[in-house]
């Protein structure tokens, strides 16, 4: 399975912002779409950051409510791990854990195509061994 099966059931839609924009709009932004995360771009439409809940929580812890004024340039994770479509989702799976992080941006050639939770990988492997226990049990049966 590929990241790029995951984008075809669930849309490509990602949520982005400038890095001009204020920790309040982009708290805003993620409250109101219901999301975890939200990738930074620049002028060109190329990722620049992710800003996420944990920054959120990390910039309250150390400015406190007066950090929500500041560009959201000032907060975000700038070294943004990215993806491909082609990717496996078993790989996808082992560097989340391994970077304890829970958004991946889906980038190919140079451009922003989607965007892959956490959540969406393990609602596709319960896919799959859902799959994987009805053809067994179809074997079974006819065994």
């Amino acid at each position: 399975m590929t990241v790029g099966r995951i984008l075809a059931a669930k849309g490509r839609d990602v949520a982005t912002i400038n890095p001009q924009c204020s920790v309040a709009e982009a708290a805003q932004i993620l409250a109101r779409k219901r999301i975890g995360a939200i990738v930074i771009v620049d002028g060109e439409g190329a990722v620049a950051g992710i800003f996420s809940e944990r920054d959120i929580v990390r910039l309250l812890n150390a400015k406190g409510a007066a950090a929500l004024q500041d560009e959201v340039a000032n907060w975000m994770t700038r070294t943004v791990v990215t993806t491909s479509q082609s990717a496996s989702v078993h790989s996808l799976m082992e560097q989340m854990t391994a970077g304890r992080f829970r958004h991946f941006p889906v980038v190919e050639n140079g451009v922003l195509v989607g965007i892959v939770s956490i959540g969406d990988v393990v609602k596709q492997r319960l896919a799959e061994m859902e799959q994987e226990q009805q053809a067994m049990r179809d074997y079974i049966a006819t065994a």
